[in-house]
């Protein structure tokens, strides 16, 4: 909008507000989750900045308060999208001067633990790869879902080369057929759902969802267990997974992948005059910095992300 002669766009909201929400069956069965949730409002307060009048102004203590009551009042499990939604919800209802709200979720990897092979009604460990949602929600109806990965760390140990590439005096790295393909996958796909209306409402959707597209996108990166598949780049590699999700879930219209090439450099303390100990690239220094940096995204011809 314009603001005495100039160009002004606003919003506010609250970051990093921690919630923890346990679920008790009949039957002594827990379900736990740990989200860390921040909100932004579009909304119709430029006299706050303009004329130090605050009365149109959500606080963002009580943004943060909002957060503690909705988990409260849901009183069946419930995925991080589904909670960013409802969120989303309340606040374009709930304030006429709200016309959108973004909501962004990371949920930290508690996992259930296994005792003797079954798995415990109530313990749960530190995982790794953590869920993410972005979630807009307009007053019109209109909704846009962004769900993610962040850390999926992933490593195999051979089936990986790097050949043709371009060289020119600046080139010392060698082309080879044969060497270590380790990521950390950082993924977000978003949904063809537009509108609140049109979300399915079968419960904790969204969860079985994010597990398909992470089960694919691992299944792609490692190949079948006997034998894996062949990696001639990490180009290739992330444009087939990124492709496979596309094919195989229909609910989602676009995906990015970011993919560094985390190097494991083989050991050699060798020398011609020296040959303290022969390596076979059995043996490897580890290093993730400088990394190679890969990312992408497909999108359906109708779609963009």
């Amino acid at each position: 909008m314009a603001v005495n002669g100039v160009e002004f766009e606003q919003r506010h909201g609250k970051s990093r507000v921690r919630v923890g929400r346990v679920w008790r069956e009949p039957s002594g069965r827990h379900h736990f989750v740990e989200w860390n949730v921040s909100i932004s409002l579009l909304s119709d307060c430029l006299p706050a900045y303009t004329r130090a009048d605050n009365s149109d102004i959500v606080a963002t203590d009580t943004m943060k308060n909002t957060v503690y009551v909705k988990a409260k009042e849901c009183r069946q499990q419930i995925s991080v999208e589904d909670f960013a939604i409802l969120l989303g919800k309340h606040f374009t209802s709930f304030y006429p001067q709200v016309s959108a709200a973004i909501i962004n979720i990371i949920e930290k990897p508690w996992e259930r633990i296994n005792i003797d092979g079954q798995p415990h009604d109530h313990g749960f460990k530190l995982g790794s790869e953590k869920h993410t949602t972005e979630v807009v929600v307009k007053k019109s109806g209109g909704l846009q879902v962004i769900s993610g990965i962040e850390g999926l760390a992933v490593l195999k140990t051979t089936q990986s080369g790097f050949e043709g590439f371009v060289r020119d005096k600046y080139t010392i790295l060698p082309e080879t057929r044969e060497r270590m393909f380790a990521t950390e996958v950082t993924a977000s796909w978003k949904y063809s759902y537009e509108t609140l209306a049109s979300i399915p409402a079968k419960q904790l959707y969204f969860m079985e969802k994010y597990m398909g597209v992470k089960k694919i996108l691992i299944e792609t990166f490692f190949g079948p267990s006997k034998g894996g598949v062949y990696s001639p780049s990490v180009q290739s590699t992330l444009y087939d997974m990124a492709n496979a999700v596309i094919a195989r879930v229909p609910d989602v219209s676009s995906i990015q992948l970011k993919m560094p090439n985390i190097h494991f450099l083989p050991v050699n303390l060798s020398s011609k005059d020296n040959p303290i100990v022969k390596f076979e690239d059995d043996v490897f220094l580890p290093t993730d910095e400088p990394h190679g940096s890969i990312q992408a995204s497909l999108s359906r011809l109708h779609s963009k992300m």
